[in-house]
């Protein structure tokens, strides 16, 4: 953890098809939100957004990292992989629609609620992909 005078900085690493990690960021970002005492309406709106990401990448990606930056005003949380990237990001937007394969979704991912869901509890939330590359999404919850 790198630490200046009002902000934190962690990282973790994702490995693409372990699922019996998945969720293991999302769960110390829960622990560290909740030490620091913030409203435990934002930390489930975080928890929600980043536990789906934090999936996608696994199901998705071949590897990739989760940046966290935590300050006073804002959680920011970019997860960068190294993947297939996303050929057509509104249509990845749209409920339902999923490219995960048949064995992830017979483990119960992949149903195509991630991204919409991910949406729905940031404040903010950017996407950009290159196909063959990889894709960065970045969700900022606001703390006030």
């Amino acid at each position: 953890m790198n630490q200046d005078s009002q902000s934190m900085h962690f990282e973790y690493n994702v490995e693409g098809g372990n699922f019996s990690r998945a969720g293991y960021a999302s769960s110390e970002i829960k622990k560290l939100l909740k030490q620091l005492n913030v409203d435990m309406g934002i930390i489930k709106r975080t928890v929600v957004g980043c536990y789906e990401a934090e999936v996608n990448v696994v199901a998705h990606a071949y590897t990739g990292t989760i940046y966290v930056d935590l300050n006073t005003e804002s959680i920011t949380i970019r997860f960068q992989d190294e993947g297939p990237g996303i050929p057509d990001i509104d249509q990845a937007m749209v409920e339902g629609f999923s490219t995960a394969s048949s064995k992830v979704r017979e483990m119960g991912f992949g149903a195509g609620m991630g991204l919409p869901n991910i949406k729905k509890n940031a404040d903010q939330m950017k996407i950009s992909s290159i196909v063959g590359k990889g894709t960065t999404l970045e969700i900022t919850m606001l703390l006030q």
